[in-house]
């Protein structure tokens, strides 16, 4: 039988090639991500957020998304400050259980091939941020007592024989080399003193300190949620939650960076949310009434059109007060916090 071919931009395919072609271009990937609250009594009126809702850009196309909560409450959608899907829902009867999970079906449609802007200057940068307060916004760093390790950095970068663009990229660099990649030494609350006396965290970490010398240097950086999805590149955060950063770009816009990887964001990452920093982005966060220990727990599985899956499963450091016991609260009427 003769082989079916197709000439495309003067390329010659086989079929099986095209398929494989048009798969590497324009993967798709079947998220599965379910967060899970115990509670070691009844608790009540539990007020929760949750941004697990697919970033709409044209980078990423949602074929399916299908959102399933404890006890079906109805959730309202809106749109946030940053652009993000929000949804809000309540859960009033008494539970000793919430669970949300999310089933997502998703096609990126970013170009594997870079096309960022390596010419812009730092001239051109200030122009434009000076015309646009939301990335004047961005552009302000946090105050901190370890601020001159932060200029120590920016001093071993040279800033001044770079683009803009080549400084960002050397900033993810030097982060991937300098700091360790260790789970389980920080968690959601770890400050960026915290980061750089540890020279060590994971995704979130690095996400929260490259923004810190982004900023110092006023370039805009926004914090980015999400998946990264490499299938069998043995990349770090691999089928789980996952951060990074965009940084603003004179000339360009908004480009996506991993200093988790060292890499820029191509079509292997899936966003869905952004903002000033983690609190911005948090997956599910929420308050509760009732006298009860929790226990949060993190699954997450990323299927490929290979029919590899990649799974992931945490239970999550809790906020821990100064006894090291898990905070809760001792009066019915009184709000517990949860937040993943």
């Amino acid at each position: 039988m003769p082989s079916i071919s197709f000439h495309i931009l003067s390329v010659h395919f086989r079929l099986p090639d095209l398929q494989a072609f048009i798969f590497t271009i324009m993967p798709v990937f079947k998220i599965h991500h379910t967060t899970r609250y115990e509670y070691d009594r009844p608790i009540k009126e539990s007020t929760n957020e949750v941004k697990v809702f697919p970033y709409v850009c044209p980078s990423q196309e949602i074929l399916h998304h299908e959102l399933l909560i404890t006890g079906d409450p109805d959730v309202h959608v809106y749109t946030d400050y940053w652009g993000n899907r929000v949804g809000l829902f309540n859960l009033l009867p008494p539970h000793r259980q919430l669970v949300v999970e999310s089933k997502l079906v998703v096609r990126t449609t970013a170009s594997q091939q870079l096309s960022i802007n390596f010419h812009g200057g730092w001239k051109q940068l200030q122009d434009e941020v000076g015309k646009d307060l939301h990335l004047l916004e961005l552009s302000m760093p946090a105050a901190i007592e370890g601020q001159q390790q932060v200029y120590d950095i920016i001093h071993a970068l040279q800033p001044d024989t770079k683009s803009v663009a080549a400084f960002v990229e050397h900033c993810s660099e030097y982060v991937f080399k300098h700091f360790q990649y260790i789970k389980g030494i920080t968690n959601i609350e770890t400050t960026v003193d915290e980061i750089l006396q540890h020279r060590a965290g994971v995704c979130q970490d690095f996400a929260h300190l490259m923004l810190q010398v982004l900023r110092t240097q006023k370039i805009p950086g926004r914090y980015v949620s999400g998946y990264i999805c490499p299938n069998k590149n043995g990349m770090r955060g691999e089928g789980a939650t996952h951060a990074w950063v965009e940084a603003y770009l004179p000339g360009y816009g908004w480009a996506g960076i991993d200093p988790t990887n060292n890499i820029w964001v191509t079509n292997n990452h899936v966003k869905l949310s952004v903002g000033k920093h983690f609190n911005d982005c948090s997956p599910v966060k929420g308050t509760f009434k009732g006298p009860a220990r929790q226990r949060l727990s993190v699954y997450v599985s990323v299927g490929y059109e290979d029919g590899h899956t990649f799974e992931d499963m945490n239970n999550v450091q809790m906020h821990l007060d100064e006894g090291n016991v898990p905070q809760y609260v001792h009066d019915d009427e009184l709000q517990g916090q949860q937040q993943q």
